[in-house]
């Protein structure tokens, strides 16, 4: 008996390490067709520019055309369901985690398992979120705004990007119990237009989309969502600094795989896209266009990504929402 056990042992470990191997050699020599990057965004997106930035580099290193597809709507279920349906190590999900990580809360069948079938595979970047406010509210801060929103209960409107920047939001309104009203926006690209014109009066989006309307003097950005203030805007406060920091939205921009992804297979792809973003130029059209370079390999990015669901966790507690699924 002791003979047969130790047979066993002997064969499963064989086994093991045969998968192991082959494994490894399907790592090595993948990819073996064009690679889809499938963006839950369309053309001209922080995630298009983002993906067009390292396509031909990427090409160069894997021998394969890289395709940019952008399949927007959904909430981000349709681009989504695109890699986790396809099953296919070539199809791969590119976006921010802005894009998934409040689905658990806000539907109520997702047509996915949030927590198996997407896998991290690398980070890419960290996407800049800001605060902007009408000039003609007088404000330059956010505590000043805080004040003014407590004297006139009802009286102000924003627009917030849906996803996690409105959860991040909606956290700080309950917070600070102000009371502002929420208009609804199809494409929220276009709110800054409505702000420069004192239609709302506060506006939380990426920096980018933002940037040129305060060049113009149309609008003012008061705060930065992130702990410390951006190298691209350093006389923008974070909202850290300026005492609220349940305001922290900074999404990753990553690549995530399908759920039976080999870990091999990740890992090769998340060396070679943390090559590529040591390109100079790359890291320099990532920061203009609000996403600065934050390369991650599979571990890191998980653990990105583990945060922000963290994250997502807490706020539900204060908005008193339970996860759905």
């Amino acid at each position: 008996m002791g003979k047969m056990i130790r047979f066993l042992m002997l064969a499963a470990m064989a086994m093991v390490m045969q998968l192991a191997s082959t494994t490894a050699s399907m790592a090595q020599n993948w990819p073996t067709r064009p690679v889809r990057l499938i963006l839950p965004f369309g053309a001209g997106s922080g995630a298009d520019i983002a993906a067009r930035l390292l396509v031909e580099k990427l090409q160069a290193l894997w021998g394969q055309p890289v395709v940019v597809e952008g399949k927007p709507g959904g909430d981000g279920l349709i681009s989504i369901g695109t890699v986790v349906n396809g099953k296919d190590d070539h199809i791969l999900f590119f976006g921010p985690t802005s894009a998934y990580v409040v689905h658990p809360y806000v539907h109520d069948n997702l047509s996915y398992d949030p927590e198996k079938d997407l896998q991290p595979v690398a980070g890419v970047a960290k996407v800049q979120v800001a605060i902007a406010v009408s000039t003609s509210i007088g404000v330059a801060n956010l505590k000043e705004f805080v004040a003014l929103a407590r004297a006139n209960p009802e009286k102000i409107s924003y627009a917030v990007a849906p996803g996690f920047s409105e959860f991040v939001f909606d956290g700080f309104l309950r917070e600070n119990d102000l009371k502002i009203a929420k208009v609804p926006y199809r494409d929220i690209t276009t709110s800054p237009t409505d702000l420069g014109e004192n239609r709302i009066q506060l506006v939380m989006l990426s920096y980018a989309a933002m940037r040129s309307h305060e060049e113009n003097g149309k609008i003012r950005i008061i705060a930065i969502n992130d702990d410390k203030r951006a190298p691209n805007a350093p006389k923008i406060a974070s909202v850290v600094e300026s005492g609220y920091p349940s305001l922290v939205a900074s999404p990753i921009l990553g690549i995530m795989g399908h759920r039976d992804m080999p870990l091999a297979l990740r890992r090769k792809i998340a060396t070679d896209v943390v090559a590529v973003l040591q390109d100079t130029t790359i890291r320099e059209r990532l920061a203009l266009s609000g996403q600065p370079a934050a390369p991650m390999n599979v571990e890191e990015f998980a653990a990105g990504v583990n945060e922000q669901h963290a994250q997502v966790a807490r706020i539900a507690k204060v908005l008193g929402l339970a996860r759905k699924k």
